[in-house]
Protein backbone atom coordinates (compact mmCIF):
# COMPACT_ATOMS: atom_id res chain seq x y z
CA UNK A 1 0.00 0.00 0.00
CA UNK A 2 3.15 2.20 0.50
CA UNK A 3 2.97 5.24 -2.25
CA UNK A 4 7.04 5.36 -2.44
CA UNK A 5 8.69 2.73 -4.33
CA UNK A 6 11.89 1.29 -1.88
CA UNK A 7 14.37 -1.46 -1.59
CA UNK A 8 16.09 -2.88 1.71
CA UNK A 9 19.64 -3.54 2.28
CA UNK A 10 20.07 -5.40 6.02
CA UNK A 11 23.77 -4.21 7.10
CA UNK A 12 24.73 -6.18 10.41
CA UNK A 13 26.92 -4.11 12.78
CA UNK A 14 27.84 -5.73 16.62
CA UNK A 15 26.82 -3.79 19.66
CA UNK A 16 29.79 -2.59 21.56
CA UNK A 17 29.77 -5.38 23.78
CA UNK A 18 29.91 -7.96 21.01
CA UNK A 19 25.73 -8.72 20.72
CA UNK A 20 25.07 -9.21 17.06
CA UNK A 21 22.13 -6.70 15.66
CA UNK A 22 21.48 -4.94 12.37
CA UNK A 23 20.17 -1.80 10.15
CA UNK A 24 18.10 -1.69 7.80
CA UNK A 25 19.11 0.59 4.67
CA UNK A 26 16.00 1.89 2.79
CA UNK A 27 16.54 3.31 -0.23
CA UNK A 28 14.25 5.13 -3.40
CA UNK A 29 14.08 5.23 -6.96
CA UNK A 30 16.68 7.67 -6.61
CA UNK A 31 19.98 8.83 -4.41
CA UNK A 32 19.43 10.88 -1.30
CA UNK A 33 19.98 14.17 -1.38
CA UNK A 34 20.03 14.48 2.42
CA UNK A 35 21.97 13.45 5.51
CA UNK A 36 21.07 10.09 6.78
CA UNK A 37 18.03 10.00 9.99
CA UNK A 38 18.18 6.91 11.77
CA UNK A 39 14.59 5.71 12.90
CA UNK A 40 14.83 3.84 16.49
CA UNK A 41 11.83 1.63 17.74
CA UNK A 42 10.66 1.35 20.63
CA UNK A 43 10.25 -1.77 23.47
CA UNK A 44 9.23 -5.43 21.75
CA UNK A 45 8.44 -4.58 18.44
CA UNK A 46 11.56 -3.79 15.48
CA UNK A 47 12.46 -1.33 12.97
CA UNK A 48 9.56 -2.35 10.41
CA UNK A 49 6.91 -0.74 13.24
CA UNK A 50 7.38 2.97 11.40
CA UNK A 51 6.33 0.65 8.27
CA UNK A 52 2.15 0.19 9.11
CA UNK A 53 0.58 -0.63 5.65
CA UNK A 54 -0.66 3.05 4.93
CA UNK A 55 -0.80 5.27 2.35
CA UNK A 56 2.26 6.96 3.41
CA UNK A 57 4.61 5.92 6.30
CA UNK A 58 7.21 8.18 8.14
CA UNK A 59 9.93 6.08 5.78
CA UNK A 60 7.98 7.35 2.82
CA UNK A 61 8.11 10.48 3.70
CA UNK A 62 11.81 10.56 4.61
CA UNK A 63 12.56 9.03 1.50
CA UNK A 64 10.60 10.85 -0.36
CA UNK A 65 12.22 14.14 1.21
CA UNK A 66 15.36 12.86 -0.15
CA UNK A 67 16.61 11.81 3.32
CA UNK A 68 19.12 8.43 3.47
CA UNK A 69 16.75 6.08 6.15
CA UNK A 70 18.13 3.94 8.27
CA UNK A 71 16.50 1.54 10.24
CA UNK A 72 18.37 0.68 14.04
CA UNK A 73 17.01 -2.74 15.25
CA UNK A 74 18.43 -2.89 18.66
CA UNK A 75 18.68 -5.29 21.20
CA UNK A 76 14.94 -4.98 21.80
CA UNK A 77 13.92 -5.92 18.24
CA UNK A 78 12.08 -8.95 17.94
CA UNK A 79 14.63 -9.68 14.80
CA UNK A 80 17.30 -9.94 17.84
CA UNK A 81 17.43 -13.28 19.69
CA UNK A 82 15.57 -12.69 22.98
CA UNK A 83 17.93 -11.50 25.93
CA UNK A 84 17.20 -9.61 29.25
CA UNK A 85 17.76 -6.02 27.95
CA UNK A 86 18.10 -2.93 30.41
CA UNK A 87 18.28 0.55 28.95
CA UNK A 88 21.43 0.81 29.97
CA UNK A 89 22.90 -1.64 27.69
CA UNK A 90 21.05 -0.15 24.57
CA UNK A 91 22.37 3.06 25.31
CA UNK A 92 26.04 2.11 26.27
CA UNK A 93 26.53 -0.59 23.68
CA UNK A 94 24.11 -0.28 20.65
CA UNK A 95 23.01 3.10 19.70
CA UNK A 96 26.64 4.61 19.78
CA UNK A 97 27.53 1.36 17.25
CA UNK A 98 24.77 2.00 15.01
CA UNK A 99 25.56 5.55 14.50
CA UNK A 100 29.10 4.69 13.50
CA UNK A 101 27.89 2.43 11.57
CA UNK A 102 25.82 4.32 9.54
CA UNK A 103 28.43 7.35 9.40
CA UNK A 104 30.80 4.62 8.20
CA UNK A 105 28.51 3.38 5.73
CA UNK A 106 27.34 6.58 4.35
CA UNK A 107 30.84 8.86 5.05
CA UNK A 108 28.70 11.68 6.61
CA UNK A 109 29.79 13.02 9.37
CA UNK A 110 26.75 14.40 10.59
CA UNK A 111 23.11 12.76 11.13
CA UNK A 112 19.52 13.16 12.71
CA UNK A 113 17.53 10.85 14.07
CA UNK A 114 13.48 10.35 15.21
CA UNK A 115 13.32 7.91 18.28
CA UNK A 116 10.36 6.47 19.67
CA UNK A 117 9.38 5.31 23.14
CA UNK A 118 12.11 3.07 24.53
CA UNK A 119 14.04 3.95 22.09
CA UNK A 120 13.90 6.81 22.79
CA UNK A 121 14.53 6.64 26.07
CA UNK A 122 17.77 4.55 25.55
CA UNK A 123 19.03 6.85 22.90
CA UNK A 124 18.47 10.31 25.30
CA UNK A 125 20.31 8.39 27.81
CA UNK A 126 23.29 7.50 25.01
CA UNK A 127 23.01 11.19 23.78
CA UNK A 128 23.03 12.64 27.68
CA UNK A 129 26.05 10.63 28.53
CA UNK A 130 27.71 12.49 25.30
CA UNK A 131 27.90 9.33 23.40
CA UNK A 132 26.26 9.98 20.06
CA UNK A 133 28.06 13.15 19.42
CA UNK A 134 27.51 13.27 15.78
CA UNK A 135 23.68 13.45 16.08
CA UNK A 136 22.67 17.13 15.67
CA UNK A 137 18.72 16.97 15.51
CA UNK A 138 16.77 14.56 17.81
CA UNK A 139 12.79 14.26 16.83
CA UNK A 140 11.51 11.97 20.08
CA UNK A 141 7.87 10.58 20.70
CA UNK A 142 6.09 10.14 23.77
CA UNK A 143 8.91 9.67 26.54
CA UNK A 144 12.44 10.68 26.96
CA UNK A 145 14.20 11.86 30.33
CA UNK A 146 11.20 11.84 32.65
CA UNK A 147 8.47 9.00 32.24
CA UNK A 148 4.86 10.18 33.89
CA UNK A 149 2.25 7.32 33.58
CA UNK A 150 -1.15 6.69 34.14
CA UNK A 151 -1.81 5.75 38.12
CA UNK A 152 -2.92 2.14 36.96
CA UNK A 153 0.15 1.67 35.25
CA UNK A 154 2.32 3.04 38.50
CA UNK A 155 0.54 0.25 40.39
CA UNK A 156 1.53 -2.59 37.68
CA UNK A 157 5.32 -0.96 37.91
CA UNK A 158 5.26 -1.36 41.78
CA UNK A 159 2.79 -4.46 42.54
CA UNK A 160 2.69 -6.62 39.64
CA UNK A 161 5.62 -6.55 38.18
CA UNK A 162 7.33 -7.96 41.52
CA UNK A 163 4.72 -10.54 41.52
CA UNK A 164 4.31 -11.79 37.97
CA UNK A 165 8.66 -11.84 38.31
CA UNK A 166 8.50 -14.53 40.40
CA UNK A 167 7.43 -16.90 37.82
CA UNK A 168 7.95 -15.88 35.18
CA UNK A 169 10.81 -13.73 33.08
CA UNK A 170 8.88 -11.40 30.32
CA UNK A 171 6.16 -10.74 28.73
CA UNK A 172 4.74 -10.96 25.33
CA UNK A 173 1.68 -9.41 23.46
CA UNK A 174 1.87 -12.30 20.85
CA UNK A 175 0.43 -14.78 23.34
CA UNK A 176 -2.91 -12.90 22.15
CA UNK A 177 -2.63 -15.00 19.27
CA UNK A 178 -0.87 -18.09 20.66
CA UNK A 179 -0.98 -18.57 24.16
CA UNK A 180 1.67 -19.46 25.56
CA UNK A 181 1.94 -23.57 27.57
CA UNK A 182 3.27 -22.29 30.41
CA UNK A 183 0.46 -21.71 33.34
CA UNK A 184 1.00 -18.46 34.46
CA UNK A 185 1.22 -17.11 31.48
CA UNK A 186 -1.84 -18.56 29.62
CA UNK A 187 -3.74 -17.62 32.48
CA UNK A 188 -2.78 -13.94 32.81
CA UNK A 189 -3.92 -13.88 29.23
CA UNK A 190 -6.75 -15.47 29.42
CA UNK A 191 -7.57 -12.95 31.88
CA UNK A 192 -6.60 -10.05 30.02
CA UNK A 193 -8.90 -10.93 27.32
CA UNK A 194 -11.94 -11.14 29.64
CA UNK A 195 -11.15 -8.06 31.09
CA UNK A 196 -10.54 -5.66 27.72
CA UNK A 197 -13.64 -6.06 25.89
CA UNK A 198 -12.77 -3.44 23.34
CA UNK A 199 -12.19 -5.67 20.04
CA UNK A 200 -11.54 -8.95 18.89
CA UNK A 201 -7.78 -8.66 18.44
CA UNK A 202 -5.95 -10.57 21.21
CA UNK A 203 -2.92 -9.21 20.48
CA UNK A 204 -4.10 -5.44 20.76
CA UNK A 205 -5.37 -6.75 24.26
CA UNK A 206 -2.45 -8.17 25.62
CA UNK A 207 -0.67 -4.76 24.22
CA UNK A 208 -2.48 -2.70 26.23
CA UNK A 209 -1.68 -4.54 29.39
CA UNK A 210 1.64 -4.84 28.96
CA UNK A 211 2.69 -1.20 27.86
CA UNK A 212 -0.31 0.96 29.60
CA UNK A 213 -3.25 1.84 30.89
CA UNK A 214 -6.81 2.57 28.75
CA UNK A 215 -8.13 -0.09 25.88
CA UNK A 216 -6.66 0.26 23.56
CA UNK A 217 -3.25 1.82 25.20
CA UNK A 218 -0.81 2.73 22.76
CA UNK A 219 -3.45 3.96 19.69
CA UNK A 220 -7.10 5.21 18.96
CA UNK A 221 -9.23 2.43 17.73
CA UNK A 222 -10.34 5.57 15.30
CA UNK A 223 -7.15 6.23 14.45
CA UNK A 224 -5.94 3.20 13.18
CA UNK A 225 -7.42 1.40 9.69
CA UNK A 226 -7.79 -2.43 9.88
CA UNK A 227 -5.37 -3.77 7.93
CA UNK A 228 -2.93 -2.00 10.25
CA UNK A 229 -5.22 -3.44 13.16
CA UNK A 230 -5.89 -6.62 12.50
CA UNK A 231 -2.75 -7.81 10.74
CA UNK A 232 0.09 -5.77 11.14
CA UNK A 233 0.11 -5.13 14.78
CA UNK A 234 -0.32 -8.86 15.17
CA UNK A 235 3.02 -9.70 13.50
CA UNK A 236 5.04 -6.63 14.88
CA UNK A 237 5.11 -7.57 18.57
CA UNK A 238 7.02 -9.81 21.28
CA UNK A 239 8.73 -10.81 23.89
CA UNK A 240 9.56 -7.97 26.50
CA UNK A 241 12.07 -9.07 29.39
CA UNK A 242 10.44 -7.90 33.04
CA UNK A 243 14.21 -6.39 33.48
CA UNK A 244 12.82 -3.30 31.49
CA UNK A 245 10.03 -3.19 33.77
CA UNK A 246 11.93 -3.61 36.60
CA UNK A 247 14.16 -0.40 35.57
CA UNK A 248 11.52 1.61 34.10
CA UNK A 249 9.42 0.98 37.70
CA UNK A 250 12.19 2.75 39.14
CA UNK A 251 12.63 5.78 36.69
CA UNK A 252 8.58 6.36 37.13
CA UNK A 253 9.22 6.45 40.98
CA UNK A 254 11.82 8.88 40.73
CA UNK A 255 10.09 10.73 38.36
CA UNK A 256 12.88 10.79 35.65
CA UNK A 257 15.58 8.36 34.20
CA UNK A 258 18.11 6.46 36.57
CA UNK A 259 20.73 3.99 35.61
CA UNK A 260 19.69 0.19 36.35
CA UNK A 261 23.04 -1.48 36.10
CA UNK A 262 26.41 0.34 37.33
CA UNK A 263 27.96 0.50 33.80
CA UNK A 264 31.23 2.83 33.09
CA UNK A 265 30.52 5.96 31.22
CA UNK A 266 26.95 6.14 32.01
CA UNK A 267 25.07 8.48 34.73
CA UNK A 268 23.65 7.28 37.94
CA UNK A 269 21.02 9.88 37.11
CA UNK A 270 19.75 11.27 34.04
CA UNK A 271 18.70 14.91 35.46
CA UNK A 272 21.88 15.29 37.72
CA UNK A 273 23.85 17.28 35.88
CA UNK A 274 23.58 19.33 32.28
CA UNK A 275 23.12 16.76 29.36
CA UNK A 276 26.35 16.29 26.83
CA UNK A 277 25.08 16.90 23.94
CA UNK A 278 24.66 19.61 21.21
CA UNK A 279 21.31 17.78 19.62
CA UNK A 280 18.35 19.83 19.20
CA UNK A 281 15.12 18.00 19.89
CA UNK A 282 11.71 18.22 19.13
CA UNK A 283 9.29 16.32 21.52
CA UNK A 284 6.59 14.76 20.06
CA UNK A 285 3.64 13.89 22.27
CA UNK A 286 0.38 12.48 21.73
CA UNK A 287 -2.39 14.53 23.69
CA UNK A 288 -4.41 11.38 24.32
CA UNK A 289 -1.05 9.26 25.27
CA UNK A 290 -2.47 6.63 28.27
CA UNK A 291 1.15 4.25 28.16
CA UNK A 292 3.42 7.65 29.01
CA UNK A 293 1.18 11.32 29.68
CA UNK A 294 1.92 14.11 27.84
CA UNK A 295 3.68 15.65 30.72
CA UNK A 296 6.86 13.30 29.99
CA UNK A 297 7.33 15.19 27.25
CA UNK A 298 6.98 18.87 28.29
CA UNK A 299 8.86 18.22 31.62
CA UNK A 300 12.13 16.77 29.55
CA UNK A 301 11.31 19.92 27.35
CA UNK A 302 11.49 22.55 30.24
CA UNK A 303 14.64 20.46 31.74
CA UNK A 304 16.31 20.98 28.84
CA UNK A 305 15.39 24.76 28.22
CA UNK A 306 16.79 25.21 31.25
CA UNK A 307 20.16 25.22 29.78
CA UNK A 308 19.50 26.20 26.39
CA UNK A 309 16.57 28.16 26.13
CA UNK A 310 14.36 28.87 22.93
CA UNK A 311 16.85 25.83 21.30
CA UNK A 312 14.65 22.64 21.21
CA UNK A 313 10.57 22.61 20.56
CA UNK A 314 7.66 20.74 21.96
CA UNK A 315 4.63 19.60 20.22
CA UNK A 316 1.66 18.13 21.92
CA UNK A 317 -0.62 16.28 19.03
CA UNK A 318 -4.26 16.81 19.57
CA UNK A 319 -6.39 13.43 18.90
CA UNK A 320 -3.45 11.16 18.90
CA UNK A 321 -2.20 8.75 21.74
CA UNK A 322 1.28 6.73 21.74
CA UNK A 323 1.98 4.31 18.15
CA UNK A 324 -0.61 5.99 16.30
CA UNK A 325 1.11 8.68 15.80
CA UNK A 326 3.54 6.70 13.14
CA UNK A 327 0.73 4.34 12.08
CA UNK A 328 -2.12 6.36 12.42
CA UNK A 329 -4.25 6.65 9.06
CA UNK A 330 -4.13 10.12 9.13
CA UNK A 331 -0.42 10.62 10.04
CA UNK A 332 0.52 11.02 7.01
CA UNK A 333 -1.38 13.97 6.86
CA UNK A 334 -1.30 15.45 10.60
CA UNK A 335 2.30 13.97 11.52
CA UNK A 336 5.02 13.07 9.42
CA UNK A 337 5.33 17.22 7.92
CA UNK A 338 5.64 18.44 11.37
CA UNK A 339 8.35 15.81 11.85
CA UNK A 340 10.31 17.08 8.75
CA UNK A 341 10.01 20.68 9.78
CA UNK A 342 11.40 19.53 12.61
CA UNK A 343 14.75 17.61 10.96
CA UNK A 344 14.77 20.42 8.33
CA UNK A 345 14.86 23.25 11.14
CA UNK A 346 18.11 25.29 10.73
CA UNK A 347 19.61 26.35 14.19
CA UNK A 348 20.62 30.29 14.57
CA UNK A 349 24.50 30.46 15.88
Amino acid sequence: MSSVVTTDRVVPFDADDGMPLNLVHVRGEHAPTRCPVLLVHGAGVRGNIFRAPVHTTVVDALVDAGYDVWLENWRASIDVPPNDWTLDQAALYDHPAAVRTVLAETGADRIKAVIHCQGSTSFMMSACAGLVPQVETIVANAVTLHPVVPRWSRAKLRYAVPLVNRFVHALDPAWGDRPPAELLPRLLTTLVKSVHRECDNGVCKMVSFTYGSGSPALWRHENVDAATHDTFIPAEFGRVPLTFFRQMARCVARGHLVSYEDLPGLPRDYTAQEPQTDARFAFVAGERNLCFLPASQIRTFEFLSRFRPGHHALHVLPGYSHLDVFLGRHAGRDVFPLILRELDHRVRT
